[in-house]
């Protein structure tokens, strides 16, 4: 039976795909949790309360007042936040190993590609400050060939893993979502476009996807050239 959470868990969040994975999550799931801001564009990922719990300057990560033992544990990287939630509550992550492999796969070319490269596709694209053309191509191949991946995966299958809906389809989504941006052409891929369409008509998807909305609107970063350097210098302040 799934642990019946009664403190709410703690998410530092920015609104993004990476964030997004882990407010969908703790919607399907059904459990309390607290908004815990960190906005990127402003350096707050670099301050020194936030860097105890995420030592990578990178968000999300979780604070759950209720871990192993009934002790507080912080889990940073958005796998091992979905895997650690996914095993404590007993939800959309299978326990039956062949299924759990399936799930882990899916998640971790998430993790090392369809996240990453998409990521460099999109800043090269959009924010580097000179087009470099060697660049742009490379990584817009490398979104093609992974969306190719993807749409070839989903063909006859409603969701990417273990025969149903898992963190792997909530790891993906938000990345999936920016496919106009990252250069891709409508009904291309029409296998994940029916599988977007299918998660987006979700209510819990639908609530995840509004979590913080109103605080990233308020941050144009395609204008502010202060919150890129902040963010793509990476630099601490």
């Amino acid at each position: 039976m799934p642990h019946q959470q009664i403190k709410p868990i703690e998410l530092y969040y920015w609104p993004t795909p990476n964030g997004h994975k882990i407010s969908i999550l703790l919607e399907e799931l059904g459990v309390p949790y607290e908004l815990k801001m960190i906005n990127i564009g402003q350096g707050d990922q670099f301050e020194p309360d936030f860097l105890k719990i995420a030592p990578n300057n990178r968000m999300p990560a979780i604070i759950d007042p209720e871990g192993p033992d009934g002790k507080p544990i912080s889990v940073f990287e958005s796998g091992a936040i979905m895997q650690y939630l996914g095993r404590k509550f007993g939800q959309f992550y299978p326990q039956a190993e062949r299924a759990r492999v399936e799930v882990e796969e899916w998640l971790m070319w998430q993790m090392g590609g369809f996240g990453p490269m998409l990521g460099q596709n999109h800043h090269f694209r959009i924010y580097a400050p000179e087009k470099i053309e060697y660049a742009m191509t490379r990584y817009l191949n490398e979104t093609h060939r992974l969306y190719g991946v993807l749409d070839r995966r989903l063909d006859g299958r409603d969701y990417v893993a273990a025969g149903e809906y898992t963190i792997a389809d909530m790891a993906i989504l938000g990345w999936s979502r920016g496919w106009e941006a990252q250069g891709m052409a409508a009904g291309e891929f029409k296998n994940v476009e029916a599988w977007r369409e299918r998660l987006e008509g979700r209510p819990a998807v639908q609530r995840g996807l509004e979590a913080g909305k109103e605080e990233r609107e308020k941050l144009k970063l395609a204008e502010d050239k202060q919150a890129q350097s902040v963010l793509f210098n990476q630099r601490a302040r």
